[in-house]
């Protein structure tokens, strides 16, 4: 028998606030696009809520760049990141 054990959430780090800087998009402007609210955009750019895979595919492809350059997992207890 196989028992399953819970596996902790890996650290991810985001460029989204920058992104949206270059875009010159409100946080607002970029959640109506995304269909999501300010108070989710938010949330993502200060990395307190990571999104939903279909949420993040839909950031990446309105940014029109690949999931490795928005969305970078931290290792910071070997120092390191990771695209």
């Amino acid at each position: 028998m196989h028992i399953l054990h819970p596996v902790p959430a890996l650290p991810v780090k985001n460029r989204m606030h920058v992104l949206r800087a270059e875009q010159r998009w409100t946080q607002a402007e970029l959640a109506e696009r995304l269909n999501v609210s300010r108070q989710t955009i938010n949330a993502l750019e200060t990395e307190k809520y990571d999104p939903s895979l279909p949420l993040a595919f839909r950031i990446a492809r309105l940014f029109g760049k690949p999931l490795e350059e928005i969305f970078l997992y931290d290792d910071t207890s070997s120092g390191e990141t990771h695209r």
